[in-house]
């Protein structure tokens, strides 16, 4: 993918980019997170919508990858879906970590619940 592709791509809004993650992982069957050099996952903080934590994910490691650009401790890790939906979504929703799928180039992010994703993943995969 060519940097006028992954631009155009992150130029869509959250919910155009959120039904091109599905369809991403759907297809290619891993989620990307980042990690640190401590192989620590990034969370952020929404303090906006009021206080809550997120794990944002990515449909490729070319999109973690480039929101990490200005971080040289940030390394993209791809994770395979049946793992993502099988541990990570049930861990997160019980340390009531939401997700924030797929952020822009604005920083906008749709942020979704674990059941709702694990859902919206399930039906992806169905289609197939």
């Amino acid at each position: 993918m060519n940097n006028d592709d992954l631009n155009a791509i992150l130029d869509l809004d959250c919910e155009a980019r959120y039904e091109y993650f599905l369809d991403a992982v759907g297809e290619e069957r891993e989620v990307w997170i980042l990690v640190n050099s401590e192989e620590h996952f990034l969370k952020l903080h929404a303090e906006d919508q009021g206080e809550f934590e997120y794990l944002p994910v990515w449909p490729s490691a070319a999109f973690a990858g480039d929101y990490a650009a200005d971080d040289s401790d940030l390394k993209p890790r791809g994770i395979p879906l049946p793992q993502f939906l099988s541990r990570w979504l049930p861990g997160l929703a019980k340390d009531g970590i939401e997700i924030g799928v797929f952020p822009g180039a604005d920083k906008s992010v749709w942020i979704t619940g674990s059941d709702d994703l694990g859902q919206d993943l399930r039906d992806e995969l169905a289609r197939f």
